[in-house]
């Protein structure tokens, strides 16, 4: 009979296995209770974590460099920056074929400005350069055309480095333009034979075909491509035997020219636009800052920098962010603190006045964040400065003297004054709700046992009221940390944070990486704090009521 039983498989009332409809109930379950927190989950993950991802990315990401100059960047790993000298005529012609390519896509202001980042002028060198980059190599276009005029001619150019089948589809299209024009593809051959033509003449016809919607059969190619005409030449002088029919005619006709062509040296050309195309300093920065990925950014975050012999500290009158870094820790450790001197005893009275009382007091407690924080900060700038109320208050009552005003705004302590006051709140809050949990019966029973009144706050209820003040301290060091408009507008030179040197990065000097570098660090040094904080305290002992 027992056999039997054990044996015996339970079923609902549909003839389901049990265990297989409580298990399938259970996921619904789940399932449900997934669906309700998806809408905050997803909020969470869009405005918090993809932030912070994105973040850390941009301050190890250095991708302008080799992304807009990539001939260059090749042809600089034969160099040998230790010698001191600039590198040779190979690596200008690279760099004049990637920067004629980013002056017509706007690129090189941007790449000068994160150069500039780290060797003071490049951006200015990138920017003087821009405006002549166009004329460069001009003398072998100039030759070529009165070699033969039909150089001169677009046509030419597009039937040379293109493939048959887009030669085909554009002269359908031009016979009924409709649509857009047919993306040009720069024929197998001609890569071959004119390799470096065959380049930088496919990127200017899908420049022109994408950012001035015009048609290679209708452009002149950029000066530079006569230049890399000529130096594919004299490199393949048997090149017109790639082609065929006029188009072998005439590179067979230039080719046997090209020895015989007044050259012109493109370093002398790019010096001649800016003498600091000639320091091997400058291009040692280029060089250093090649890879696509970096360390400079969080190497200048912490006072150092990335050179080609290695890192190194900055000079002394450059070191401003590690001592930022003390400054806010340290500041925002005192602003904690004087939160909770002021606002312990505060909620020790909420806690222990009859409840409406409790609530009127609550309300002016509250009645802060129904004002804008820049009104508040700057009634503190009236209140504070040499002529305002509290100086001319404590002059009236004979405390100072007219002569010995004193200098409570944009210092440190104009600083910690205006926070403590903006912050309050947020100590005050967690705190209370902590004590209004505390039973009054404590105490007294403390004091029935023969403790006087401090022996019954200290050993009684202080210790039960410290998890609210774990609470308080976390919210307002986390939150003073991270503070920039205050500091910014009563702190002066000597209160400010860290975060008003990344809310100025990014939004003047706009050097993100830096910023998202600073901002990582500051990120790491909380979570520190709060280890440690974890270690003393416990986080299991933080409550909020």
């Amino acid at each position: 009979m027992s056999d039997t039983t054990s044996d015996q498989v339970l079923t609902t009332q549909d003839g389901k296995p049990l265990k297989a409809a409580l298990a399938r109930a259970l996921r619904r379950e789940k399932l449900r209770s997934f669906l309700l927190i998806a809408p905050l989950l997803i909020f969470v993950l869009i405005t918090f974590v993809a932030p912070i991802i994105d973040m850390l990315f941009r301050s190890v990401e250095n991708e302008i460099v080799s992304e807009t100059l990539p001939r260059t960047v090749v042809a600089l790993e034969e160099w040998d920056e230790a010698s001191g000298q600039a590198p040779g005529e190979d690596v200008y012609n690279a760099l004049l074929y990637d920067l004629i390519i980013a002056v017509e896509n706007k690129r090189h202001t941007q790449l000068g400005t994160r150069l500039n980042y780290e060797q003071t002028g490049l951006s200015s060198m990138f920017r003087r350069t821009g405006r002549r980059v166009d004329d460069f190599g001009e003398v072998y276009a100039d030759q070529l055309i009165d070699l033969n005029a039909a150089w001169k001619e677009p046509v030419t150019w597009a039937t040379m480095f293109g493939t048959p089948e887009w030669i085909s589809a554009q002269e359908t299209w031009a016979a009924n333009p409709s649509g857009p024009e047919p993306a040009f593809v720069v024929s197998d051959a001609a890569r071959n034979a004119l390799p470096t033509t065959a380049d930088l003449y496919g990127a200017f016809a899908r420049f022109i075909q994408t950012e001035d919607s015009d048609s290679p059969m209708e452009e002149d190619p950029w000066v530079p491509v006569y230049k890399a005409l000529y130096q594919d030449l004299i490199a393949n002088p048997d090149a017109a035997s790639a082609f065929s029919g006029e188009t072998a005619t005439l590179i067979g006709q230039a080719a046997a020219a090209a020895p015989n062509f007044e050259t012109v040296s493109i370093k002398e050309l790019f010096i001649d636009a800016d003498d600091d195309w000639g320091s091997a300093e400058n291009w040692a920065v280029i060089k250093t800052f090649a890879p696509k990925f970096t360390s400079g950014y969080f190497l200048s975050a912490a006072d150092a920098q990335l050179t080609p012999t290695g890192v190194e500290l900055k000079p002394e009158d450059e070191r401003i962010y590690l001592y930022l870094f003390y400054r806010t820790l340290l500041l925002s450790i005192m602003i904690t603190v004087s939160c909770l001197l002021l606002g312990y005893p505060i909620a020790f009275l909420l806690a222990a006045l009859p409840l409406r009382y409790s609530n009127l007091l609550l309300i002016l407690v509250l009645l802060p964040f129904w004002t804008s924080l820049l009104v508040r900060t700057s009634a503190w700038k009236v209140l504070l400065q040499q002529q305002g109320v509290i100086n001319d208050f404590l002059v009236w009552i004979g405390i100072i003297g007219d002569a010995n005003r004193l200098v409570m705004i944009n210092n440190q302590t104009g600083t910690i004054i205006a926070m403590t006051h903006i912050l309050l709140p947020f100590m005050i809050l967690p705190l209370y709700s902590v004590m209004k949990t505390i039973s009054p019966s404590y105490v007294r029973a403390a004091k029935s046992l023969g403790a006087n009144d401090w022996t019954a706050f200290w050993r009684v209820y202080f210790p039960q009221s410290i998890p609210g003040i774990g609470a308080g301290a976390i919210l307002v060091f986390i939150l003073s940390i991270g503070y920039y408009i205050t500091p910014e507008l009563v702190g002066g030179t000597s209160g400010i944070f860290i975060s008003n040197r990344i809310a100025f990065h990014i939004s003047s000097s706009l050097n993100w990486g830096l910023a998202a570098a600073l901002g990582t660090l500051l990120l790491v040094a909380v979570l520190l704090l709060f280890m440690v904080y974890d270690r003393i305290v416990g986080i299991d002992n933080v409550k909020l009521g």
